[in-house]
């Protein structure tokens, strides 16, 4: 794996494939298993771990709050938990959540409950730039406080309650926000109650049914979850399966380029992370799964992707919550579809890495693609695929991996002359695009 930083330039379009691959294995998932095994009880076993810098930023933090986590093979790790309360942080601890914002509201939800904790906590430049007031406020309701008072970008200074009590929270889109509460739930006394109108990611709740006595969902018109604090937490046990999420793009990129096709193998499909494929599905994109299984309450399973041809998006408001992170090539599809792409429900995409809005439309900008965009909405006046091998692409240092695969995939396309810099940044979340984009024949130059 590249760390150091380095800039991609990209001037050859790809040629058309026909291959079987396997994605790196769910972030989400990954980040989620260590903390959760950090705070239950004996040893946790996480297998396929996504070994990259987001997940790294979790291990290192979870040891420097007393954790202990062997490394058994590559991917394979065994994680020594305590139970909930047994975190703890020596005076003038400072930790370093990196570029991730799930590893800094789910963490930062489990030590908000936590006893006797004081730390710092802080994030690379971009995370930096992310407000967190609406996490602060909902551990404010739990009892923690944060200074400097009324400041609301790391870094900052986290105090713990001293004595947590249950809230009720109506949860909105942010499945990361959900997470948070659920951790800091776990930990206080009394009954935490989540409702959902709108059911989001839903990975937490899949490692905590193990977990019967800690957690109850009951399912209607609006979703309960409801947490029992100070519940004893069996260990976790899991298989890590492909990221849907970095699968998205390789699909994009096979759909749009003539004579292809692509199987993608072991993929999570857990029903609210396959709204990129909902939304494609219901426009023409043939897409297929196929040797679907279940296995610690997660779907998993192989994609199969052709070539299509595919009608302009229409992505309502309700398609937001389960494609969050898919909408930028969702854009990229759009601008190179004939006709008027419409979505709607976007407004959260500007506190992402970056403002993805904003980000995507100066790209798409740049190679004649008309957008018009609000607060909460974005059209994209698409064109069918085309040749752009007279233009020009810039993407200035965002630290958003997905901004940076995004542009990635226009590029091959489209023969764009491209120029993306602080690529390294894709590591974050898919640490094998380049090997395998190179093993789809795309062509590309690595500048340090």
């Amino acid at each position: 794996m590249l760390s150091k930083s380095f800039n991609l330039t990209i001037n050859k379009k790809i040629k058309s494939f026909k291959k079987v691959i396997e994605v790196d294995p769910d972030k989400s998932i990954s980040i989620r298993s260590f903390l959760l095994g950090a705070i239950s009880y004996n040893i946790s076993s996480v297998k396929n771990v996504l070994e990259s810098e987001d997940v790294f930023s979790t291990i290192n933090c979870l040891k420097n709050l007393g954790v202990l986590i062997k490394k058994q093979k590559p991917k394979n790790y065994l994680i020594y938990g305590k139970g909930l309360g047994s975190l703890f942080a020596k005076k003038n601890t400072t930790l370093n959540f990196g570029n991730s914002g799930t590893l800094a509201r789910l963490l930062i939800g489990i030590l908000s409950t936590t006893p006797d904790i004081e730390v710092k906590i802080k994030g690379d430049n971009s995370l930096n730039k992310r407000s967190m007031e609406k996490l602060i406020s909902l551990m404010s309701n739990f009892g923690a406080t944060f200074l400097p008072k009324n400041k609301f970008f790391f870094p900052l200074k986290l105090h713990s309650t001293k004595l947590p009590i249950g809230i009720t929270y109506e949860a909105g889109v942010s499945a990361q926000l959900k997470s948070a509460v659920i951790f800091a739930g776990l930990n206080s006394y009394g009954n935490t109650e989540i409702r959902e109108k709108e059911k989001s990611r839903d990975h937490t709740e899949n490692l905590l049914k193990k977990n019967s006595q800690a957690i109850k969902i009951v399912d209607g018109k609006e979703r309960k979850i409801k947490i029992f604090g100070k519940s004893y937490l069996n260990p976790v046990n899991i298989n890590v399966p492909g990221d849907p999420s970095s699968a998205a793009f390789f699909s994009a990129l096979t759909l749009l380029n003539k004579g292809s096709s692509i199987k993608i193998k072991n993929v999570g499909l857990n029903p609210t992370r396959i709204g990129f494929y909902k939304i494609l599905k219901s426009r023409g994109a043939k897409i297929r799964f196929v040797n679907l299984k279940k296995k610690n309450n997660e779907i998993s399973g192989d994609i199969l992707v052709f070539n299509s041809k595919i009608k302009p998006i229409r992505a309502s408001k309700k398609y937001y919550v389960n494609s969050t992170d898919e909408y930028p090539i969702l854009f990229i599809i759009a601008a190179l579809t004939q006709g008027i792409s419409i979505f709607e429900g976007i407004k959260d995409l500007a506190n992402k890495e970056s403002n993805r809005i904003k980000e995507m439309q100066k790209i798409l900008f740049q190679i004649g693609i008309k957008t018009v965009s609000s607060k909460d909405k974005l059209k994209i006046y698409g064109k069918k695929l085309f040749d752009a091998s007279n233009k020009k692409i810039n993407v200035s240092k965002l630290g958003d991996h997905r901004i940076c695969m995004s542009s990635f995939i226009l590029a091959i396309l489209t023969g764009a002359k491209t120029n993306i810099k602080n690529f390294e940044t894709v590591f974050t979340s898919s640490p094998s695009f380049l090997k395998i984009m190179k093993s789809l024949g795309a062509k590309f130059e690595i500048q340090k």
